[in-house]
């Protein structure tokens, strides 16, 4: 960033606690939340400042990035909810230990595979992404993702326990 700019400051001053009151209502309500989402959009404000300032309205600017911040965080949120359960059965969660145990092993076996076999792994099973938008995001065709992702899944069946793993994988779609 270069030379401090007295418009930034103002703008900074004058919308932060807007913002912080409107991500508290985009966010459920979530006071922390809607701060470290408000301090993370002004950083970027800040970084991206000489560019922002020359378009046809920073503070809107501000808006979209803070309201993108929250819903990519929603977006993770409902991942995570999504992907556990598939990580771990029912009788894991009555025994914390026994889940801790679980998810460490699993790091432990995906640590174990190449970085482009994890890398698919983590595309295809974790992210939900179909073979075709595997393969573009990686630049590979979809049969170097579908034979990646079979050979990593037996590498982790040898190494876990079946009842672990998602329930696509052990269908090896």
């Amino acid at each position: 960033m270069g030379e401090w700019d007295p418009e930034l400051h103002r703008l900074c001053a004058a919308e932060y606690p807007r913002l912080v009151g409107a991500l508290r209502l985009r966010c459920g309500r979530d006071a922390y939340l809607a701060e470290e989402l408000a301090q993370e959009a002004l950083a970027r404000l800040c970084r991206d400042w000489n560019r922002v300032a020359r378009g046809p309205s920073p503070r809107a600017w501000l808006y979209r990035v803070a309201f993108n911040l929250a819903g990519s965080h929603w977006r993770r949120l409902a991942m995570r909810q999504r992907v556990e359960p598939t990580l771990i059965d029912a009788s894991a969660v009555l025994d914390p230990s026994r889940a801790a145990a679980e998810r460490m092993d699993l790091r432990d076996a995906l640590d174990r595979l190449s970085r482009r076999e994890r890398t698919v792994i983590v595309l295809r099973y974790f992210v939900d992404l179909p073979v075709a938008q595997a393969a573009q995001a990686l630049g590979m065709s979809e049969q170097a993702v579908r034979s990646l992702s079979h050979r990593a899944i037996m590498k982790l069946r040898t190494a876990l326990s079946d009842d672990i793993l998602p329930t696509e994988a052990r269908h090896g779609s």
